[in-house]
């Protein structure tokens, strides 16, 4: 009796006390908003398995207190099935897309399980390839059968060959690693069968971080005997999955390095410099250098000119406008000067020794109409010399057709001779007189 009294007493005391504790280490569990989702791995790390084998999938992430009301669980889907299971890691044989979330955490990137049922398959990482790391691809025979003559392919050209089995590996892997691969080789199935090849798998290498671009962030005034100048900035962004890899950066003025590679981004032109007119650009690059990238020119502004801190490069210099003096327009007469303009051009000139039109005298108020340009001269003085050239070529014309006409018929045209010398000694008396009077 006095037990049972002595529970009913003490019960709402133990509720109060566990409910304390509860709230008191709710802030120390994140929320679901700041959750990150988790990580699922695959084991061993082939996406490509043959029919009958199994792999491991786990799921790493948070994982709730003991003291919550929900108990502890852990969701695998394939495709959009829900699975029975609530282990962190799981075995698994079928094809498809898996993924895994953990108590009020996102779901978790998909891995893609492929199941063949070929005698060979090509079998690369499932997780992402960076630029810098190593990439490791596996031709793999019917359980684990020696493969010979094998070669590797990437856009269906040959990269490798290897006399047996053996994993083809790019130490340090490019955007240009890209690509679809595929193996071929032979096998001993008894006897040496014909070559085989897997199925093309496509292998992307995913870009580490961007390529720099150096920028101009404003003039720092000097004090006393420290010189100011202007700073520039070498800007890159990392891949979200790699943002805490470490780069660092070096600048160069042309060829010549002025900083050598180091953890700052920024680097300070001295004042002297800066009106130089020297172009600049900067370099970024991992630890190891395993991934080195530069950034365009930058040209700085030249004396007087304000600093542009919206640009990268200096401004282009706009091409001169296209003058009719700068081409020639004539066939024989060279083109007049656009800046020193003939005297002759130049309507009511009151230079001694000119003709005047009849009844006009020299004036000293403006003209009336604007002098012609030099491209109105040099069109006018070309007139007659293309009025010419077009009746000589008429006269050509003619006497080739004739010459034409006696080589296909020579009896028909006995005069020839005598035609061909007055149309030629006719040509040449009515050019030389216009010639003469054009260019003189």
């Amino acid at each position: 009796m006095w037990s049972l009294a002595a529970f009913l007493l003490l019960d709402p005391i133990f509720e109060h006390l566990t409910l304390i504790l509860f709230f008191t280490l709710t802030p120390h569990i994140p929320s679901p908003a700041t959750l990150e989702k988790p990580i699922l791995s695959l084991h061993p790390p082939w996406t490509t398995i043959f029919k009958g084998e199994r792999v491991t999938l786990r799921c790493d992430g948070y994982h709730p207190l003991l003291l919550e009301l929900r108990p502890i669980s852990t969701l695998w889907y394939l495709g959009h099935l829900l699975l029975p299971s609530h282990k962190k890691s799981i075995e698994v044989q079928t094809p498809g897309i898996y993924r895994c979330q953990t108590r009020g955490a996102p779901v978790s990137d998909p891995i893609h399980l492929s199941v063949s049922n070929d005698w060979l398959i090509l079998q690369v990482p499932y997780a992402v390839v960076f630029e810098g790391e190593p990439l490791v691809m596996r031709c793999r025979g019917w359980y684990d059968k020696v493969v010979y003559k094998l070669h590797y392919y990437q856009d269906d050209q040959p990269v490798r060959y290897f006399h047996s089995s053996a994993n083809y590996t790019v130490p340090q892997a490019r955007a240009s690693d890209s690509g679809r691969y595929q193996c071929s080789g032979t096998m001993r199935i008894p006897v040496e069968s014909a070559p085989m090849f897997s199925a093309k798998v496509a292998v992307t290498v995913q870009e580490l971080f961007q390529a720099p671009v150096l920028r101009v962030m404003g003039r720092v005034q000097g004090r006393g005997p420290a010189l100011g100048g202007v700073v520039l900035r070498c800007e890159t962004h990392l891949h979200p999955q790699k943002r805490d890899t470490p780069l660092q950066f070096a600048f160069y003025k042309y060829s010549r390095p002025v900083r050598r590679f180091d953890w700052g981004t920024e680097y300070m032109v001295p004042e002297p410099e800066v009106e130089e007119l020297e172009t600049y650009w900067c370099e970024a690059a991992t630890a190891t250098r395993s991934v080195r990238k530069r950034s365009p020119w930058l040209q700085l502004p030249g004396p007087g000119s304000p600093l542009d801190l919206a640009s990268t490069t200096a401004p282009v210099p706009k091409a001169a406008a296209l003058a009719p003096a700068n081409k020639p327009l004539s066939f024989r007469k060279p083109p007049v000067s656009r800046s020193v303009p003939a005297v002759t051009s130049v309507p009511n000139t009151t230079s001694a020794g000119l003709q005047f039109p009849s009844g006009r005298g020299p004036t000293a108020e403006p003209p009336a109409c604007a002098p012609p340009t030099p491209l109105e001269q040099t069109a006018g003085a070309l007139k007659p010399d293309v009025d010419l050239l077009l009746r000589e070529m008429q006269l050509l014309k003619g006497l080739l057709s004739r010459v034409v006409l006696e080589l296909k018929e020579p009896k028909a045209f006995p005069e020839h001779r005598e035609t061909l010398e007055t149309t030629s000694h006719f040509a040449v008396s009515q050019g030389t007189p216009e010639t003469t009077a054009v260019e003189s």
